[in-house]
């Protein structure tokens, strides 16, 4: 015989707590009426304000060249180049022992430092928010350092990602705890 609970004894406690807990919000203080003065009458007209100029959004980084002659030194001018356009999303010191996803990314990168083409070695495919958050953070990320050696450049780089949506590169990171 199977032993099945039974939810009875526990409906009054939990309708006693439900009751409790409505019972604790207090309702919003009343706002006091102020009545505005009345306006002066205006004998000169008023004097012009300049208003400040609107601030345009922060210029993007300026394209450089970059003197790597090989992938893995190509891969930290490329890491560089994410944080730098990423600071606000960069996840701060050394990343706990569990994360949310790790990712291992391969990019392909032309002579303009454009994206040509990302291909996934390791996707985390439990978290596939995480896999369209990557590839549109490198998409947008370009160009990229021009890779002058090279002509082109093919990199791997991981992607450590925390539950927070800030993550570290591995070429960059600041280790795990």
């Amino acid at each position: 015989m199977k032993y099945r609970p039974s939810l009875r004894p526990l409906t009054p406690a939990l309708l006693g707590a439900a009751a409790l807990l409505a019972s604790c919000s207090a309702p919003p203080p009343a706002q006091p009426t102020v009545q505005a003065p009345a306006p002066a009458p205006v004998t000169q007209a008023p004097a012009t304000v300049a208003l400040a100029p609107q601030t345009a959004p922060a210029p993007r980084m300026v394209i450089k060249s970059s003197n790597a002659t090989n992938p893995r030194a190509y891969r930290a001018d490329a890491a560089g180049h994410i944080y730098g356009l990423n600071e606000a999303r960069i996840y701060k010191g050394r990343m706990p022992p569990l994360l949310y996803a790790i990712g291992v990314l391969q990019v392909e990168v032309d002579g303009n430092g454009q994206v040509r083409q990302l291909s996934w070695m390791r996707a985390p495919k439990h978290a596939p928010e995480v896999i369209a958050e990557i590839e549109k953070t490198v998409r947008s990320a370009a160009p990229f350092p021009v890779p002058a050696k090279m002509g082109k450049v093919v990199y791997t780089d991981t992607w450590l990602w925390h539950k927070s949506g800030r993550f570290q590169l591995d070429t960059l990171t600041e280790g795990q705890d």
